[in-house]
């Protein structure tokens, strides 16, 4: 949340120990969503109705200007979950360093019939008709749910004869996230927003899966329903805000900027061990503005403009035509920790491979024609934290297929070169990117950190972010590669890279 101009990231972060355990709500702040200061927990087990947990939930700021968090207790042993809330001790404090659990917690317990071992991660709340209304987190079998909770005073709160949506065989819905978008333009909105030209997003964590999906559609507030658009699946094949190693994602609107950011977690694919060795584990991948395409079926994001604050040194690479089989480095850049942009043509979409219908899985079909595959409009792209002799590497590409009366276009992250090192997961993470092809173009942008690759495909239509440790490409041992598998020859019409500074993280 943003609070008198002070960014607030609360996570859930375990001081003890680089595992799952002692979990704590860790508090950070920034003035510009790049450099962090951490301060301490806003919230730790400590009362009856959260002893043996504080789980997730989300932050709403109330009139005045008074931020209220809710989040989930655990209340016994038997994994009970409860709904609570806390203030800030001091609201003249923009830090908010102190946050208070007051005893008339629990606010919501599940009711009978509504399994209370699957019930958490409240969202942020939205005024309507003089009530407050936030959704809750849960399952009924295999069906996902979000339970509606009404309340006029913040405190006493009912649950509607109707959950918001639900979906059959998605299994339990996590960090649901709720929010309204514009048809009009890049701007974010208040959560409370109702008015003519938006639309409305849904999104949840699977934890079933480990990943994430969203619709865009219509909410009914006279009926308090959700209803999404019929122009993608309601369900484990749905969009994605992220097709790689991102979960348990959170927007929230910057009104300081008017904008609407989400973040997510991005884990660690090593073992257990190799993270106690090292000291951390889970990471925040780069916070992105988010907004509806002007096509109306997705969402478009892109990394907030205040890391552009972290470029250093920059090379550029320009008409640089690349036939089958080519590769050429990008010099000049650390392309350990590199910020890369760029658009790539192709003269025509003629030697694009036949579309299988049956190929309903991106992850899959991108494991079976990876980078090293040859194509016809591709494979082509960039391989990052490359070895010299291509030991190691991790490749972010497109590959373009003709279906019955469309173009497909598939983008992939491949981990499953990037390590010398045995026991990680490092699968091939893919998406199909939703883009009009008509000027035969295709951008793509690739944040390089040492150990993550997160890329955004087609001006952020398509996002994947991978884990990756290699052993040789690191430091300045890193090299970074555009290159083209594709018998049609693939112009790289510009490219810009920069070093990246380090974010100041006190």
């Amino acid at each position: 949340m943003i609070y008198k101009g002070i960014y607030h990231l609360f996570y859930q972060y375990n001081p003890k120990g680089a595992v799952w355990g002692n979990i704590v709500w860790a508090h950070s702040v920034s003035t510009d969503l790049i450099n962090w200061k951490k301060l301490e927990p806003a919230i730790y087990p400590s009362k009856p109705f959260d002893n043996f947990g504080c789980w997730s939930g989300s932050a709403t700021i109330l009139p005045g200007n008074k931020p209220i968090i809710l989040y989930t207790g655990i209340i016994d042993k038997n994994d009970t979950q409860v709904q609570n809330y806390a203030v800030p001790e001091n609201y003249s404090d923009p830090y908010l360093q102190k946050w208070i659990k007051p005893d008339n917690n629990p606010l919501v317990v599940a009711d009978p019939g509504v399994n209370k071992t699957a019930f958490r991660d409240p969202t942020t709340a939205w005024f309507k008709d003089g009530h407050w209304r936030m959704l809750v987190g849960s399952r009924r079998k295999h069906r996902g749910i979000a339970y509606l909770y009404r309340s006029r005073d913040f405190m006493k709160w009912t649950k509607a004869k109707h959950p918001l949506h639900s979906a059959a065989k998605t299994g339990m819905w996590e960090c649901p996230d709720f929010f309204p978008v514009s048809m009009q333009g890049e701007n974010g909105l208040d959560p409370s927003y109702l008015g003519p030209k938006i639309k409305h997003v849904f999104k949840v964590s699977l934890d079933v899966t480990r990943y994430e999906y969203y619709t865009v559609g219509t909410y009914f507030p006279e009926k308090d329903k959700y209803v999404p658009d019929n122009t993608s699946v309601d369900g484990w094949s749905g969009l994605r805000p992220d097709y790689g190693n991102y979960y348990a994602s959170k927007s929230f609107f910057d009104d300081k900027k008017n904008r609407r950011i989400l973040w997510g977690w991005s884990n660690e694919s090593d073992t257990a061990a190799e993270d106690v060795a090292k000291g951390w584990a889970g990471i925040q991948t780069i916070p992105r503005k988010v907004w509806l395409d002007t096509n109306g079926r997705q969402l478009v994001q892109w990394p907030v403009e205040e890391l552009n604050t972290l470029r250093a040194q920059k090379v550029q690479m320009s008409n640089q035509k690349l036939n089958k089989g080519e590769h050429v480095e990008v010099k000049g850049i650390t392309a350990a920790q590199a910020d890369v942009e760029a658009t790539f043509s192709f003269p025509s979409l003629d030697k694009a491979e036949p579309f299988d219908p049956s190929w309903t899985d991106a992850q899959e079909v991108c494991s079976k024609k990876g980078s090293t595959v040859q194509g016809g409009v591709g494979p082509f792209g960039l391989l990052t934290l490359a070895s010299e002799k291509l030991e190691e590497y991790t490749p972010v590409f497109f590959r373009l297929f003709k279906a019955k009366d469309k173009h497909v276009v598939l983008m992939c992250s491949d981990a499953t070169r990037s390590s010398l090192k045995t026991g990680l997961y490092n699968p091939s993470f893919a998406g199909f990117v939703d883009v009009d092809l008509k000027d035969n173009k295709l951008s793509l942008r690739s944040l390089i950190d040492h150990s993550v690759v997160e890329s955004y495909g087609a001006g952020g239509r398509a996002c994947i972010t991978s884990r990756v440790y290699p052993t040789i490409a690191v430091q300045n041992d890193a090299h970074l590669y555009v290159f083209n598998n594709g018998t049609e020859t693939v112009t790289v019409d510009n490219l810009s890279a920069w070093n990246m500074n380090a974010a100041k993280i006190e």
